[in-house]
């Protein structure tokens, strides 16, 4: 065989050997997107969120995969999901629509659920719209009284969701960015919006990470919304996602009121973090039998 045909025939060999149907192992992309205290991207806590701790966990289970983790925002994780392929989001909230596309793990975390974040001078303006503490939303968003900051194709909660479905677009400020949190603060704080919606810690991080003064910000509750959600791994709808969800669910089940509970509470003060681990409990056991119940 000449030299240039056995170099060629070498080159061949050596991409089957290595090509992953050569061995049999797939490939899971992990698409993480900046989302303080479950995944953070940059700062002084730099993959030390909640799912960013956790993930080596996931990864373990599964070592029969190879594992790629991807950041992205919202809008594209959302894309990927819907592709073919094994993309898995390891912080996704369940919704009906999603659902029609994604599979979804049980519940591995408990989270705090999303809030309106105000800078404190203007409370005044939705004094109206308050009662114990709340903030009806959508009274608010009726009134056309301010523009509101969200983050594109984020979903809020069942509640927040339907109020934001039945809103003009035009009070509705989407971010489209891989900065969407920290773009919206900026944006709050120059007086262009007046409100956003987001996860308490979340604003705090990122505020910081803009040279914001966190303490210059106020979270105000919804009215009707829980106060906390469940967040999920979300894979792509395939035989491969079924396999990897599968082999997912007996870990989380196991790992979600220790471990997984800790990664989060680690991010409250120290006072809440008790209660939110009594209250995991609570919620994720009756979850557990609730699913029982189902399946019977």
């Amino acid at each position: 065989m000449p030299p240039s045909s056995l170099l060629l025939a070498l080159a061949v060999c050596s991409c089957l050997l290595t090509s992953p149907l050569a061995h049999g192992r797939e490939t899971i992309t992990w698409l993480l997107r900046d989302l303080a205290p479950l995944t953070i991207a940059s700062g002084p806590a730099r993959n030390l969120g909640a799912v960013d701790l956790a993930l080596p966990l996931l990864r373990a289970a599964l070592p029969e995969y190879d594992h790629n983790v991807l950041r992205v925002n919202r809008a594209r994780a959302s894309q990927m999901l819907g592709e073919p392929g094994l993309n898995c989001d390891p912080a996704l909230l369940w919704t009906a629509q999603r659902a029609r596309s994604i599979l979804y793990s049980v519940p591995s975390m408990n989270v705090l659920s999303n809030v309106l974040i105000m800078q404190r001078g203007d409370l005044p303006l939705i004094a109206e719209f308050m009662q114990d503490g709340k903030v009806d939303l959508g009274a608010l968003l009726s009134s056309r009284t301010l523009a509101l900051g969200i983050i594109a194709e984020r979903s809020y909660g069942p509640v927040v969701d339907r109020i934001l479905a039945d809103t003009d677009s035009y009070q509705l400020l989407a971010h489209h960015g891989n900065d969407a949190m920290g773009s919206l603060l900026r944006m709050e704080r120059l007086g262009r919006i007046k409100a956003l919606l987001g996860y308490w810690h979340e604003a705090r991080y990122q505020a910081r990470q803009e040279g914001l003064d966190p303490e210059q910000l106020v979270q105000v509750p919804i009215e009707g919304s829980a106060r906390s959600q469940f967040i999920h791994v979300g894979c792509s709808d395939s035989p491969a996602s079924r396999r990897v969800l599968t082999a997912l669910n007996s870990v989380l089940l196991e790992l979600r009121n220790g471990q997984l509970a800790d990664f989060y509470a680690q991010w409250l003060a120290p006072a809440e973090r008790p209660a939110y681990l009594r209250e995991t409990a609570a919620l994720f056991d009756a979850q557990r039998k609730e699913a029982m119940s189902s399946q019977r």
